[in-house]
């Protein structure tokens, strides 16, 4: 079975809205896990702690992973993900507001597979998040499940 979960880690509340917003504006109909911290997003993708009966065959189809959340930054929340067999290949998408030339870097460095600015105008974002569900849900093929 193909799982198009979508987890969005984000810890602001508004940012949170609005892309769910932009999602539904879309048509983008897949279900949305949203983790509000790094250490949530880290439970659910190692199903661990309140997520430890969770199915960990069923992989999110993309990470949309904001950069400054509390408890676990978003890169550190990516350096795990990337140094993990199981988690290592999920595409993560960096979706933040930081436009500083570092965090760029580091999340290139760490393995994203790709790095959004938020917009700042809403219609801006409606088409960034169509462009993104185009792309991760539509037409990337993930790596074959491994055995």
């Amino acid at each position: 079975m193909e799982n198009k979960t979508i987890l969005l880690v984000e810890d602001n509340s508004d940012d949170e809205a609005l892309t769910l917003r932009a999602l539904k504006k879309n048509n983008i109909g897949n279900q949305v896990i949203v983790a509000r911290d790094g250490a949530e997003a880290l439970d659910y993708l190692f199903c661990t702690g309140p997520y430890s009966g969770r199915d960990a065959n069923l992989s999110p189809q993309v990470i949309l992973l904001d950069l400054k959340l509390p408890k676990v930054d978003g890169l550190e929340v990516l350096r795990r993900l990337r140094t993990n067999a199981s988690t290592k290949l999920l595409p993560v998408v960096i979706l933040t507001s930081s436009n500083e030339e570092q965090d760029r870097i580091n999340g290139y460095g760490f393995g994203a597979n790709s790095y959004v600015r938020k917009p700042v105008d809403f219609n801006q974002f409606i088409e960034a998040v169509r462009q993104l569900g185009l792309y991760w849900l539509i037409l990337n093929e993930q790596p074959p499940a491994r055995r």
